[in-house]
């Protein structure tokens, strides 16, 4: 090597090395019944998109499993099978019953993924403005109690042959979880994932302390937490003078009536979206069940959605 050859090259290893610039890459699409948007920043474009194509890959075949729409999906397949004995069901399907059992326990049964027959008829009652008056004859009394089982080898078991699931209140914060881990598997930290309301935030954006949430009070900068709420909506029924929520208490039948948001903190998706529900039901006793959460946090306010509405 020549002297000139030489002198270049340790001027070369002294001068700063510049990091490439990381470019945000956001793709919105439909899923579950919502609008979801995928954000996340780095340096190679495309892995970012197939890592995005991926992680909406994933969220879909959550939807297949869980959906109680889709006449085909696992849970709806699931609940015709004969019961009293183990069927096998799918991984995510599992975590997430496992998931509901726990949670329905902690919470004096406020929180019920066995209230599909519920479910439908106040779906219908919410459309056509009228109360249901068939609700405590007919669909209540098959959501009390011990209705289905885990085995350890991922088999459930089903008390009775009428029993309708509707995982609405944690499936959508599971496909953030699994989304995210998605982004993970392709080196993506950083990334905010917006599933109709509900989110799950990676690492902070470059030269930023958090991705910045909208929130009643003002605007939350924070990464690496999963955020979900629950509440009335505007999908209610007004019957003698009381405003009934699309929001069922399993354990009266009917719609709640108080007009809160609680809006949950946690480490994933699923905790906040399944905890947000229970919350939201059981008012009296928040703080007895979020003993057995240490880890996460809640506030409650007056009926809104959180938006990443200014995430850089």
């Amino acid at each position: 090597m020549s002297w000139s050859a030489e002198w270049l090259l340790s001027v070369g290893l002294l001068l700063p090395l510049t990091a490439p610039a990381q470019t945000r890459i956001t793709s919105t699409r439909p899923a579950m019944g919502t609008p979801w948007q995928i954000s996340c920043y780095t340096t190679d474009t495309l892995l970012a998109h197939r890592a995005i194509d991926s992680a909406f890959a994933r969220i879909e075949a959550v939807e297949q499993s869980m959906s109680d729409y889709r006449p085909d999906s696992e849970i709806r397949t699931v609940s015709r099978l004969p019961s009293r004995q183990f069927h096998l069901v799918s991984a995510d399907l599992y975590r997430v019953l496992t998931f509901s059992r726990e949670l329905h326990r902690y919470s004096q049964g406020a929180f019920d993924v066995t209230i599909g027959q519920l479910t439908k008829r106040w779906r219908r009652a919410i459309r056509q403005q009228v109360f249901p008056t068939e609700v405590t004859q007919g669909a209540r009394p098959q959501v009390q109690g011990i209705t289905y089982r885990l085995h350890p080898t991922r088999g459930l078991w089903l008390a009775h042959d009428s029993l309708h699931f509707d995982l609405g209140g944690v499936a959508k914060g599971y496909a953030l979880d699994v989304a995210g881990e998605v982004l993970g598997s392709f080196g993506i930290h950083c990334f905010l994932i917006d599933g109709g309301g509900d989110l799950l935030l990676g690492d902070a954006p470059p030269d930023r302390d958090g991705w910045t949430i909208a929130l009643p009070d003002g605007h939350l900068d924070t990464a690496n937490v999963a955020i979900a709420s629950s509440g009335p909506s505007y999908r209610y029924l007004l019957h003698d003078g009381l405003r009934y929520s699309h929001l069922l208490d399993p354990r009266t039948g009917v719609g709640v009536t108080h007009s809160e948001t609680v809006t949950v903190f946690a480490p994933t998706g699923m905790l906040a979206d399944g905890l947000a529900s229970a919350l939201s039901v059981r008012i009296a006793s928040r703080v007895q069940l979020m003993k057995h959460y240490p880890r996460m946090n809640y506030i409650v306010t007056p009926s809104y959605q959180p938006s990443p509405e200014g995430a850089p």
